[in-house]
């Protein structure tokens, strides 16, 4: 390949690149040096016989096929592990139990009354989880049956993925997917070198570099496999993506396998024609599917208390039960007093065991028992099923949100589980992620600083809100040479990706026209050279980029638009297009590519070392400052004051710097350097990496300083708006980031996460008392002094927040990852917890992934408030699971976050609506829903212990059996369901007008335990209210017009046709918003209950027994009924009527201002005057709290 790889070519080879012969392409290996010697012991026993699958030896290993199943669920195990599923739930054991002992004489109903709801329930559930599963198992059927070429007699054909086997020879092209674990064997290019994208494993977009062994990368056509036979001895399956051990047998020579030879499950080939690979781990044995772990269970608070009231029923059940019987047992117990009856009529000298005055406390156990089942119905059988329907269909409204897709990359917003929707209503802390998540992770290059001249103009986001904090505009536009508006738009030309520096002194070629020309063109021969990119060239002629990283491709990019156009690479050279500044041309120079220093995040650089055109050898590095100045030589610090200035400055802009420099390197000491170098790189020793880098290090040296990159990772759309509003909900808001302490903070500020007259409590172990112990070496003074110094600073901090605490002041605490490590710390972090949710803020800076899950664990347990983390990366999967909430960015980092996240959105923005809106009416719709399930049973069930008690706690129940059975499923489900799913007390304009609203769900307001055990008593006062309203008004009246009254038939019916009326009617009393489908619901209930009694009792008396014509010939006939019917319900209502109105005059909830004012036709503001001074007092407090917290 003479120069830049070129789109829409053939399949063909990739010639003329040897990344083999560079340094950091050759020598990668994984960090950790393997013992081979460990092959063939326990854990590493596979053997691979490579293009010889059908070996007998190979048969008989047995190995797994590459068939691959992610369902929950098969055929032949789905029903007793769904049954199993739906019976680990304490209510649906009780229901199984009574449906079981309702075949016995004890039961006081039929027992397909009791079986058929509790069928219908469970099938449904189960029907679901069917649903779900099939949808995995299609998922599966796409990938199993995707293709690829495999090598078999002598040829290569098409076959599926799932028919692949150990051993196997496959063939796969640019942009597709392998198939399963491969060893790779060759490439396109000559040396056996491709490009993986591994996000799919990782989260990372940057391409990773792969090479074959020298001994397989010749392998290119299927007569070059006809010979080929090698046996690979290997370490076991295992979730380890980060380590392989392995040999290769291969003509008669064993040869080291590494990471670099291993291409994985679910990566993608990238800027390679095709590879060939020998097929060593399938299916379920592949990393990705070792690694393919249940997410950590998550339960809502909302659920939990919920587990607490079915408790509280069962207890009241058990209780209930224990009354009835006890006076059952005595009242048998008097029917024989001295050989006289008392109940005669009973004939209590003829019973069975069930009422047997001469053994009454065994006739008062079984009566315990049939009480049990009769009072079920406290317990709603339908609660779960409801419920988990209500949340399926509020997560596809959260999906269909359009104010919640991102047009530019076609991606909504997506619930991954419906389980924790109510739980966005109750956020108290947020802790996210900085790049990527509030930022776009798409880098633009802005500024540099060359020789000690800073270069571009035009504003940041950060320099704005710089301005706008400290009101001095020139003092920060000093860093922008020049102030061009609000906005900072410099220049009205062309927009080009990842480069957005305008500055006509170096732009156009006028660079030349400076006083340091040469080390102008110095720097940016070190952008275009120092780097491991790769150019694209489309069918048009223009170049692309394809780079590790978005910092690396903005810096060639940037050099490219500065006159000096990276346009080819080849084996061993780099060449440029530059601008010449002697002759003002554009020539070709091509720079001879000796080595490549990778950059690793210990070293904090990357170098080349290369000869240039008049045969000068040169060593060109950029890194970061940290690590950079210390080694420039003394002749190379000219400009370093000026540069370590304009470096602060662009920190304080939010921008990211690298330090670029250079310097001249003479023959006899590379010779010398080399030597060394292929000995450290060569080394099989356990110190490896510590030799390459200490030679790495040999060489770094003495450097001349050329000046400093500035790159923006611009804040996202809305981030600073969203922020705002969410701090104004009451949420705190935690940013983990790896940024430097000055960047982060003024990211804070331009995100609104830092605000004007907030104060700063900064801890850190930045002081030259602690440059002095470093140098000295003493890590266990250093680690001692640490400590103390982090604890006094800790103390010192909440001392702060105890003297202000009588003033409404924000504090925001900003933390490094140094001081972090110590905070952390067990005889430390209680304190460091104290103070920090003490803040309205923190900033936790230089923040390693481990630390980010460690801060989140802290904070959820320490607390025990519902906290919510949010990231893009790979880095933040940690955080996601750890918190009670995981929502991931689907940005440019992969989809690591979002697959391991429960809610997925486009950009940070939407988390607003999230909350606020969505958050904010889930949790009030479960709330509401759950306190009515059990309001309407305890109505229901409470009406029968009235009547078990006015019939001498008989047993008998008040209702026909299939009354009780539908009441759940038929007659008052519905209106409940739609309850969940439309109603809002407030529209969503106003929910993100006013969001202080959203503290209802923090504070929990709506399911405390004062406002449950108000609708449980709401519930029992309504039963006493329909049953003894009920009795008394028509049991002494002639109820038919023959003058007959009432019958336990019709009292029946009557009270059952009240109870239907009375909680289908509490409920549009409690709905806030109508929809035509909550009209359907409600009133199609009461409705149906007339249809089913008018079929039910149409069918033959020995079916329907007391229901028998009951509605036709007895109550619909009879003015009493109807009457009676009318004035119960009303009563009913009037408790529940009363107390709202007193509540929403004397004592509102913040929604019911909002609604009143609404209603008036007036727009309110937080507190406003015409508000009575109790509830603007209420409001005050409220708010000031929460500014102080």
């Amino acid at each position: 390949m003479a120069g830049g790889r070129r789109r829409g070519r053939g399949r063909g080879r990739g010639r003329g690149i040897r990344f083999s012969k560079l340094y950091s392409f050759s020598c990668i290996r994984s960090s950790l040096r393997e013992d081979r010697s460990q092959i063939g012991q326990k854990g590493y026993t596979r053997v691979v016989y490579c293009n010889d699958p059908d070996n007998p030896e190979a048969v008989q290993l047995n190995y797994r096929g590459n068939y691959v199943s992610t369902t929950k669920y098969t055929a032949v195990n789905f029903l007793p592990k769904s049954l199993f599923e739906q019976f680990r739930r304490v209510a649906n054991i009780y229901f199984l139990i009574v449906a079981c002992v309702s075949f016995s004489p004890l039961a006081p109903y039929s027992a397909l009354s009791v079986l058929a709801p509790l069928l219908v329930v469970i099938g449904a559930t189960m029907a679901k989880e069917a649903v779900e599963d099939w949808r995995r198992r299609k998922q599966d059927i796409e990938a199993n049956n995707r293709r690829v070429e495999v090598y078999k007699n002598n040829s290569f054909c098409v076959t599926k993925w799932k028919d692949l086997r150990v051993g196997d020879i496959v063939k796969v092209y640019k942009d597709e997917f392998f198939p399963a674990d491969l060893f790779l064997l060759s490439s396109s290019y000559d040396d056996g070198i491709c490009y993986v994208e591994t996000s799919n494993l990782d989260g990372e977009t940057n391409l990773k570099l792969k090479h074959a062994l020298e001994e397989t990368s010749s392998l290119h056509d299927e007569k070059s496999f006809q010979q080929f036979k090698a046996v690979i001895n290997c370490e076991d399956p295992n979730e380890d993506l980060y380590s392989f051990v392995g040999t290769l047998s291969y003509g008669g020579t064993p040869h080291e396998l590494s990471l670099q030879q291993i291409l994985l499950r679910d990566s993608k080939l990238r800027n390679t024609d095709y590879i060939y690979g020998v097929v060593i781990f399938t299916g379920h044995d592949t990393k990705v599917m070792q690694n393919a772990t249940d997410p950590p269970s998550k339960r809502t608070k909302i659920e939990r208390r919920m587990d607490k009231i079915v408790y509280i029923l069962f207890s009241t059940l058990v209780l209930i039960s224990f009354i009835g019987s006890f006076f059952f047992g005595i009242e048998t117990r008097k029917d024989i007093s001295n050989g006289k009856y008392r109940r005669w009529y009973l004939r209590p000298d003829d019973t069975t065991v069930f009422y047997d005055p001469q053994r009454p406390i065994l006739a008062a156990f079984l009566h315990f028992l049939t009480g049990l089942m009769l009072y079920g119905y406290l317990i709603p059988i339908s609660l779960y099923v409801s419920i988990e329907i209500v949340k399926v269909l509020q997560s596809i409204f959260i999906n269909q949100d359009q104010d919640m897709y991102y047009e530019e990359t076609d991606k909504p917003a997506h619930a991954r589980t419906s389980n924790l929707n109510e739980e966005l209503g109750q956020v108290n802390t947020i802790l996210s992620d900085k790049t990527g998540t509030l930022t776009c992770n798409s880098m633009e290059f802005v500024k540099c600083s060359i020789a000690g001249t800073a270069y571009g103009r035009g504003m940041t986001e950060v320099e704005r809100a710089l301005i706008r904090r400290n009101d001095r505009p020139h003092e920060v536009g000093d860093i922008s040479s020049d102030f061009q508006g609000d906005n900072g738009d410099v220049d009205k030309g062309k927009s080009i990706k990842g480069f957005n520096f305008r500055d006509e002194r170096i732009m156009h070629g006028h660079w030349v026209n400076e006083p340091h020309s040469v080390v102008i063109q110095n720097f940016f021969r070190v952008l275009a050279i120092c780097h491991t990119a790769i150019p694209d060239i489309n069918e048009e002629g223009e170049i692309s980029y394809e780079a590790e990283s978005p910092d690396e491709a903005a810096f060639v990019i940037a050099a490219r638009e500065l006159g000096f156009e990276f346009f080819s690479r080849t084996q061993t050279c780099i060449s440029l297009h530059e601008l010449d500044h002697k002759s003002g041309r554009k020539v070709d120079r091509t720079y001879k590519l000796l080595h490549v220093l990778e950059f690793k995040s210990s070293r904090k650089r990357m170098s080349v070392i290369v000869k240039n055109p008049e045969n000068r050898l040169l060593l060109l590095s950029k890194g970061a400052d940290s690590v950079m100045f210390q080694r420039l030589s003394k002749e190379g610090r000219m400009f370093e004051a000026q540069t370590r200035d304009h470096i602060k400055r662009y920190a304080e802009a939010g921008l990211r710097t690298l330090v670029l420099t250079y310097r001249e390197l003479d023959e006899e000491e590379y010779k010398a350097w080399e030597e060394e170098f292929s000995r450290a790189k060569t080394s099989v020793a356990a110190d490896h990496d510590a030799l390459v880098d200490a030679a790495c290090d040999k060489i770094e040296r003495d450097l001349i300083l050329l000046g400093a990159t500035a790159v923006e990772d611009k804040l996202q759309k809305g981030v600073p708006e969203c922020i705002d509003r969410l701090a104004q909900a009451g949420i705190k808001i935690w940013v983990l980031t790896g940024d430097k302490m000055e960047t982060a903070i003024n990211i804070g500020y331009a995100c609104s996460l830092l605000r004007q007259g907030m104060k700063q409590i900064v801890i850190s172990l930045d002081s030259q008392e602690f440059d002095v112990l470093r140098k000295q070496g003493n890590n266990e003074a250093i680690a001692k002094a640490s400590f103390e110094s982090i604890r006094k600073q800790i103390m010192e901090g909440n001392s702060q927040l105890s003297s202000a605490k009588e003033n409404p002041v924000s504090f925001a605490l900003i933390i490094d990852g140094e001081s972090l490590g110590f905070a952390l710390n067990k005889n430390l972090k209680k304190s460091f917890l104290e103070l920090a949710i003490g803040c309205a803020s923190v900033i936790c800076c230089r923040s390693s992934p481990k630390q980010k899950a460690l801060v989140t664990r802290l904070v959820k347990m320490g607390t025990g408030e519902t906290t919510l983390a949010i990231g893009d990366g790979a880095n933040d999967v940690g955080m996601l699971q750890e918190a009670h909430i995981g929502v991931g960015i689907s940005g440019v980092e992969g989809m690591q976050a979002v697959m391991s996240s429960d809610f997925a959105i486009a950009q940070f923005r939407f988390l607003e609506r999230l909350l606020l809106v969505h958050g904010h009416w889930c949790y009030r719709r479960i709330s509401m829903m759950i306190c009515y399930f059990f309001y309407k049973n305890i109505a229901f069930g409470f009406t029968l212990f009235w009547f078990e008690a006015y019939a001498s706690f008989s047993g008998q129940p008040a209702y026909n059996d299939w009354y009780m059975s539908f009441y759940n499923v038929f007659f008052t489900s519905l209106p409940v369901i739609a309850l969940g799913v439309f109603d809002q007390d407030v529209s969503a304009r106003l929910c993100l007008k006013y969001p202080l609203l959203y503290q209802e769900g923090v504070q929990n307001i709506l399911f405390s335990w004062p406002r449950i055990v108000g609708w449980m008593l709401n519930g029992v006062i309504s039963s006493i209210i329909i049953f003894f309203f009920t009795t008394k008004s028509i049991i002494p009246q002639a109820f038919r017009r023959d003058g007959q009254i009432t019958d336990f038939e019709v009292l029946g019916a009557t009270m059952y046709t009240i109870v239907v009326w009375a909680v289908n009617c509490q409920m549009a009393l409690s709905i806030n918003y109508f929809t035509w489908i909550q009209h359907f619901f409600i009133w199609g209930s009461i409705i149906f209950w007339y249809i089913f009694l008018v079929i039910y009792g149409s069918i033959s008396p020995t079916v329907s027994t007391t229901a028998y014509r009951v509605l036709v010939e007895a109550c619909a006939p009879s003015v009493l009924y109807w009457l009676a019917t009318l004035l119960v319900v009303i009563s009913t209502l009037l408790p529940y009527y009363s107390y709202r109105a007193f509540q929403t005059r004397f004592r509102p909830l913040y929604h019911d201002i909002i609604q009143q004012k609404r209603s008036e036709g007036l727009e309110i503001d937080d507190t406003p005057n015409e508000l009575p001074s109790r509830v603007r007092d209420k409001m005050h407090h409220l708010k000031m709290g929460l500014r102080r917290s």
